[in-house]
């Protein structure tokens, strides 16, 4: 997934640590297979390739990553959007083309149309029963904005299964906790910064993740610069562009890490405003960093947010 992961748990007598790393290994290397879009071999990248009016089955797991993907897309409008693969490869952060690699150029504004007008989620045939979707031709599936997540999640079942039910789980900077530490305290982590720039509230913002996730999406984690032109790794799938909105970075709390990492991306997506009231009408403690008109940085808590800070 080209990230890193760490696990910290509370130990128990005798604990057979090989065995615990082998079935956490063993967890990520299920989601690479499934939903990697840099392996060829991928239920993921098997779906991509194939011909138009396939119809393809997915594991249980992928099915599940997708139905919620799905769903945040009805419900931000297309602010995020697992079905924007294309997309993702035009602009060069995707498997097929690299923003780094020598004869790379941004998209024509044709490509960016013929794109958007075969891609998309609302594209989708999609059989709930059989676990199984249309390829409509030329769509490409991406989870990148929702399969760490899912990882978090799938390591945080399989600790609790294992008997390990005091853990804090990290994939990619994707975070979630459960239970407390050795001595008594929850899981105390610090909500991500942008590395740069004049906050005009300082004071660090601590949230204990004791049954919670916590995802960050921001313009300052991948982009790369063409012709002077700064260009974000978050794309926004209904114009087909890198996001230019002013949002320099949204935090999600959320009981599900897949789901906090999904609505991170929306939230990014759709603008401070729109953000703050999306994130009141769905009931979500959401942290979000805009530039201003004089660029400074501020926060900007959600309602949700408040509340759990009162």
């Amino acid at each position: 997934m080209g990230t890193t992961w760490s696990v910290r748990w509370v130990d128990a007598p005798r604990t057979d640590l090989s065995g615990c790393r082998n079935a956490i290994e063993a967890e990520l290397d299920a989601v690479v297979a499934e939903m990697s879009t840099w392996e060829p071999a991928s239920d993921l990248s098997r779906f991509n390739a194939a011909p138009a009016g396939t119809w393809c089955s997915l594991p249980a797991a992928c099915f599940d990553v997708l139905a919620a993907g799905l769903d945040i897309a009805a419900r931000s409008a297309g602010a995020f959007d697992p079905a924007a693969g294309e997309l993702v490869d035009l602009w060069g952060f995707g498997a097929r083309r690299r923003h780094d690699e020598a004869g790379f150029h941004p998209p024509s504004s044709q490509e960016v149309q013929a794109a958007l007008a075969h891609g998309g989620w609302r594209a989708l045939d999609v059989d709930a029963a059989a676990r199984r979707v249309r390829q409509p031709g030329g769509l490409r599936l991406d989870f990148s904005g929702i399969a760490k997540g899912h990882a978090v999640d799938r390591l945080a079942l399989r600790l609790d299964a294992l008997g390990f039910h005091d853990h804090l789980v990290e994939v990619g900077g994707e975070l979630r906790g459960s239970g407390m530490k050795p001595d008594g305290q929850p899981w105390w982590i610090e909500l991500q910064r942008p590395p740069a720039g004049p906050l005009d509230e300082a004071a660090q913002t601590l949230v204990a993740l004791h049954g919670l996730s916590v995802a960050t999406s921001g313009d300052y984690h991948r982009h790369y610069v063409w012709n002077g032109e700064r260009h974000s790794h978050t794309i926004d799938p209904r114009l087909g562009q890198p996001v230019t909105n002013g949002v320099v970075s949204v935090s999600v709390l959320h009981a599900e890490a897949m789901h906090a990492d999904a609505w991170a991306t929306a939230l990014t997506v759709l603008g401070a405003d729109e953000a703050l009231r999306m994130a009141d009408r769905e009931e979500l403690a959401v942290l979000l960093v805009a530039r201003g008109p004089d660029g400074r940085l501020r926060e900007h808590p959600s309602a949700a947010l408040e509340a759990l800070a009162a």
